[in-house]
């Protein structure tokens, strides 16, 4: 679990320090024309943090769900083990 954190983690770290191209610029027209015309870039740091947001989302629950099955098989594990010793 703590190496998808750190995946995940070190993904977005790298996705802040990449240089912009024309590749990773791309955008829909209205969105980079409301972009481009502001001269303090809040606009632009408001959108990519709720672009993180809704990429963080599901990272979460997926990793819930992984969770929980690996609890649930290591308690069927532990059962089986316990039922073994006292046969």
């Amino acid at each position: 679990m703590i190496v998808v954190f750190m995946i995940v983690v070190s993904a977005f770290a790298k996705a802040e320090t990449v240089s912009p191209t024309a590749i990773t610029t791309t955008q829909c027209a209205m969105c980079r024309a409301v972009l481009e015309s502001e001269e303090d870039n809040s606009t632009a740091k408001g959108i990519n943090n709720g672009i993180k947001y809704l990429m963080v989302i599901p990272y979460i629950l997926v990793g819930g769900v992984f969770y929980f099955v690996y609890r649930s098989r290591k308690k069927d594990k532990e059962k089986l083990a316990e039922d073994s010793f006292t046969k």
